[in-house]
């Protein structure tokens, strides 16, 4: 396993004010992005018996107004993490605020760190 949540902290915190890794507590400061480390485990997947290290995270994001210029700057900084995003989608939300979900993945060779997005 490789920890990348302390990066993905780092970066959304330089970019974004109200970031957290837990459910928001200052909702007059929007908008708030929470940041989940939602599965991150080694598997083996090559013939080779190199070990890979996959993760994934979740990005949720609201705003009294669109979610938009936060879900671009949210995938600009995940991205140079190298994590590609494999969903996008609005969720209605009971509170009335604006509410986007966002999920990226990335495969890490744990032996040399490169970032792959896919295993063959």
């Amino acid at each position: 396993m490789i920890n990348v949540k302390d990066q993905v902290c780092e970066a959304l915190s330089s970019r974004l004010l109200n970031v957290s890794d837990a459910y928001p507590r200052d909702w007059a400061s929007l908008p708030a992005v929470q940041y989940i480390e939602e599965d991150n485990r080694v598997a083996e997947w090559t013939d080779d018996r190199e070990t890979i290290s996959y993760c994934r995270y979740k990005v949720d994001i609201w705003n009294n107004r669109s979610t938009s210029e936060t879900a671009k700057t949210v995938d600009e900084v995940m991205s140079s993490l190298g994590l590609k995003r494999t969903q996008c989608a609005d969720v209605d939300d009971p509170s009335g605020l604006k509410h986007k979900v966002m999920r990226y993945e990335m495969y890490i060779d744990v032996d040399t760190n490169q970032v792959f997005h896919g295993v063959n």
